[in-house]
């Protein structure tokens, strides 16, 4: 007894092979833009905030001849500094809230709402890091290299560590504000193109 049916083939039907087409993931691009999107803000989260920890904890202290007399170098010395922490913190928080947004976008992929709104807020907050890290980056440069005219010297050559702290931070803000620059243009995108 044999299990295997034979069905013969009709002469009118042309051969030919089937190909096999997986059907097509809902999402597609957009909802890999969305998880892009996700991973960018967490290391934008990682750079703003640490950006301003370690702005925060920059301090440098010199003793001159005795104890009692010493110079101090530290970041609320500078309001610019001052600005540049709690900007950063702000920008860091506000990423920190951003992901469940971002969430939803991975969720759903196509809908315009929450991208839009994290385009908005992203441009605030783009804005608020740019002016921070531009302006602590003057002092930074400053700091380094002086200016003869208004008579402000280099304190780099004692405060090394301060400076080397201050700088980092501001490398380390500049990157939060290249990764808002990229979150808003690949979001625009998704929300651009169907």
């Amino acid at each position: 007894m044999s299990t295997t049916i034979d069905i013969p083939e009709s002469s009118k039907v042309a051969k030919g092979k089937a190909v096999a087409v997986a059907p097509p993931r809902p999402g597609g691009w957009k909802k890999g833009v969305a998880i892009m999107d996700f991973i960018l803000r967490l290391g934008a989260i990682a750079a703003a905030l640490g950006a301003a920890a370690t702005m925060g904890t920059s301090d440098q202290t010199l003793p001159f001849f005795t104890q009692f007399f010493q110079f101090e170098a530290s970041y609320d010395s500078f309001t610019t500094f001052q600005f540049f922490v709690i900007t950063m913190a702000l920008v860091g928080g506000y990423l920190v809230l951003s992901l469940p947004f971002s969430v939803v976008a991975i969720i759903r992929p196509h809908a315009v709402g929450p991208r839009l709104f994290l385009i908005i807020l992203d441009t605030v907050f783009l804005t608020l890091a740019t002016a921070s890290a531009a302006s602590a980056a003057a002092i930074v440069y400053l700091a380094h290299n002086g200016d003869q005219d208004t008579n402000w010297l280099a304190i780099c050559n004692q405060f090394g560590d301060f400076c080397a702290q201050t700088s980092s931070a501001v490398v380390s803000s500049f990157v939060a504000v290249v990764v808002f620059v990229l979150l808003i243009v690949m979001s625009a995108l998704a929300i651009g193109k169907p």
